[in-house]
């Protein structure tokens, strides 16, 4: 069932702070209950659950990997346009050494002056593509996304207020586009994929293709959150 429309009048800035401050089943129960659900819906490929890692981790570290993750920050940007919140997302250029070419959210690792993850996450809103925090209302964070390469992002969820300019950084940033968040709350644009990292490890990831635009990985991983939390009953 499409739960976009039963939800476009709601959402709100209000609604959507309420929803980021409910306690949900994704934060409290983890990578485990993620794989299980993935593999029960037939979206991945039966492999042993025990080693077997999605893209809903909070707090689960890869298999093999014991050592401490590199906090790092996002901001998922919420435009507040006149028909209804957008999803604004960056395109890395082809250039940079990871992760060249896809699409994603600003944002990055923390640095010592970031007294936290709202903090890192404005900043390097600011650095790569201009957006000053004066347009910018933080509404609340999603689960903690651990990645392949050792990241523990979390997910900064802010509203953002037109009119304001971008600057893309050259150096980071290919592109910056919006895409409607009804689009995202919609389950049939969900798909879940697996690949196998090295034998006997396998990471389940969601993408939702956009048009010409392939979003996947760690972004429709923050995506599927956000999706769980505001359509949560």
């Amino acid at each position: 069932m499409n739960s976009a429309p039963s939800l476009k009048e709601n959402l709100n800035r209000d609604f959507v702070r309420r929803r980021l401050a409910a306690p949900n089943e994704a934060k409290s129960r983890g990578d485990a209950a993620t794989a299980a659900r993935l593999l029960q819906s037939g979206g991945v490929e039966a492999f042993d659950p025990a080693k077997f890692t999605t893209v809903l981790a909070p707090g689960t570290p890869l298999p093999g990997r014991d050592d401490a993750h590199i906090p790092a920050a996002v901001l998922v940007p919420l435009v507040a346009r006149a028909e209804g919140f957008t999803v604004l997302f960056t395109q890395r250029t082809a250039e940079l050494k990871s992760h060249a070419g896809q699409i994603s959210f600003p944002g990055g690792r923390l640095e010592p002056e970031d007294r936290d993850a709202v903090a890192g996450a404005l900043r390097e809103t600011a650095e790569e593509i201009g957006l000053d925090a004066s347009h910018i209302e933080i509404l609340g964070r999603l689960d903690p996304y651990m990645t392949v390469t050792g990241y523990e992002v979390t997910p900064i969820v802010g509203a953002v207020t037109p009119p304001f300019a971008l600057k893309a950084d050259p150096m980071e940033v290919a592109d910056i586009f919006e895409v409607p968040l009804a689009f995202f709350l919609d389950p049939a644009n969900h798909q879940r994929h697996s690949r196998t990292l090295s034998p006997g490890i396998v990471r389940a990831y969601y993408a939702i293709p956009y048009g010409d635009r392939y979003i996947w990985g760690a972004t429709a991983g923050m995506l599927i959150n956000l999706y769980e939390v505001l359509t949560a009953r």
